[in-house]
């Protein structure tokens, strides 16, 4: 009978340990045995019994109870301090109250207790109806001192906003935790973006800062779900281009046509753009050759150029300093049927003057006015021009410029005023600065004078003056001989002009 009460023991006792979650946890089990067995490092023998091994599984058990899962009082705690603040969330209508008002009355009823992640969890998923009620949530959780957010716990409050579609929120709390956002933050906001329009506004982003190899990737992951339309390669093309692979882009555009699509005018003047910045960087003598290729390449394939395509030339052209070719080229825009924009008329002033081509200049903005583009001649646009008239040292027509900049309706700020005074300053006209000082603060322009220091070169030198020596002896005779001399032969006879010698 007692030998099957250790058999009954010690099947309990194995099931125990088999279903146990501790893995570190090693216990020797004592077999049953009808012999007394010797301790190793005891000199008494000891004698198993029952009583001895049910004690030992009784202990057992309770240190597998303890190790495996926390204390059953403390789940309760949690799941009704969870209900008690999303019962505080839900106390006022959703998006009624301020988020800095809700978290105040957190901070006055539960500023005792230590938020964790789990506890935000269960919060949020017990108020789906708070709605903008959760930001005061997320502001009390940031004001916390015993709390810290992490990547996850932020991920939280994107999933709970994109399930409610709110993607103001969504970015008001990317915002507030922009420093500790990650990769689950980036999941939670790219897994809530489930349409096609979603992903091209994604792939558009990544492109345009150079991160084509992973939009790539992203479209030819989700093909199965959107198969990729043309505008889509298009921005693939284009993204390769910001990047400055030309290999890349090229590679694209021949899959693209193998897979039977059609490259738009705006992937060529990518690829354009792209072969005149390589051009640019490495051999400018190369630029027309290399260009030209790839206008060729495009009446080729039957796709048409547009005012963009003229963009990209010229103002290339006009980088390198090739101010008479990017006039040519803009001359014969019309040929292919299109009309220069604000962008043409912007590079080919900012060329000309850089030129110290003054009048051209003048007439081309004259021209970009008639033109019904005088909206983009704002103080961004007049500065610039002022800059570079200020570094060619055309200091006056800088002024006239400045002058026109005024009656166009440009109201001139604190960095015209400096440019223009620190200019004249140096070119030491302190009476004409003195005045464009007053006038800025008439205006109320917060001007300061600075210490300007004058240009050397433009610094007037004092004529030395003469100091009476008296001659030497040998120096007044020389004198005298010189002045012998003159007289003496302006008793000479001076031969005619025109009149030529008898011999």
């Amino acid at each position: 009978m007692r030998y099957l009460q250790y058999l009954q023991l010690r099947r309990l006792l194995l099931r125990s340990l088999s279903t146990s979650s501790s893995p570190t946890l090693q216990t020797r089990i004592p077999l049953p045995s009808n012999k007394p067995t010797r301790h190793l490092h005891n000199s008494q023998p000891t004698i198993t019994t029952a009583a001895a091994a049910a004690s030992h599984f009784l202990s057992l058990s309770k240190s597998f109870a303890s190790s495996s899962t926390p204390p059953a009082h403390d789940h309760p705690d949690q799941a009704q301090l969870a209900q008690s603040l999303s019962s505080h969330l839900l106390q006022e209508q959703p998006d009624s109250s301020d988020p800095l008002s809700v978290a105040q009355r957190l901070q006055s009823s539960f500023s005792h207790i230590t938020p964790t992640p789990s506890l935000v969890l269960a919060v949020l998923n017990l108020s789906p109806e708070a709605g903008r009620n959760v930001l005061g949530f997320n502001q009390w959780l940031i004001k916390n001192p015993n709390f810290d957010h992490t990547d996850e716990t932020l991920s939280y409050f994107v999933d709970y906003f994109g399930r409610r579609k709110d993607f103001k929120a969504t970015h008001d709390v990317i915002l507030s935790g922009r420093e500790v956002a990650g990769p689950k933050t980036l999941a939670s906001s790219i897994d809530r973006l489930r349409d096609k329009a979603s992903l091209r506004l994604v792939v558009e982003k990544l492109c345009e800062n150079g991160f084509a190899s992973n939009a790539e990737k992203m479209v030819k992951g989700l093909v199965n779900e959107f198969f990729p339309d043309e505008y889509m390669c298009d921005l693939l093309i284009r993204g390769w281009c910001v990047d400055g692979k030309l290999e890349e882009a090229r590679r694209l555009a021949g899959e693209m046509y193998r897979g039977g699509f059609e490259i738009g005018t705006s992937a060529f003047n990518a690829i354009l753009d792209c072969v005149c910045k390589l051009c640019r960087k490495k051999d400018p003598f190369r630029l027309h050759s290399e260009a030209e290729q790839i206008l060729l390449d495009m009446d080729f394939h039957g796709v048409p150029r547009n005012v963009e395509t003229f963009n990209v030339l010229i103002s290339n052209l006009c980088k390198i300093r090739k101010t008479e070719d990017a006039l040519n080229l803009f001359h014969r825009m019309g040929e292919w049927g299109c009309s220069p924009n604000e962008t043409t008329f912007l590079d080919l002033i900012r060329s000309l003057y850089q030129a110290a081509r003054i009048g051209e200049g003048d007439e081309m903005i004259d021209r970009m006015k008639s033109a019904g583009f005088g909206e983009a001649l704002d103080k961004k646009a007049y500065f610039g021009f002022l800059k570079i008239l200020c570094g060619i040292e055309r200091i006056d027509h800088a002024l006239s410029v400045f002058k026109k900049m005024k009656q166009d309706g440009c109201e001139p700020g604190i960095k015209s005023y400096d440019l223009l005074m620190g200019k004249l300053y140096a070119h030491n006209r302190a009476d004409r600065a003195t005045a464009l000082f007053n006038e800025a603060q008439k205006r109320g322009v917060p001007v300061t004078h600075k210490a300007y220091q004058v240009d050397p070169k433009y610094v007037k030198k004092p004529k030395a003056k003469k100091e009476n020596k008296r001659e030497t002896l040998p120096e007044k005779m020389a004198r005298k001989r010189r002045r012998l001399k003159q007289i003496r032969l302006s008793f000479v006879k001076k031969p005619k002009k025109g009149m030529r010698r008898a011999y």
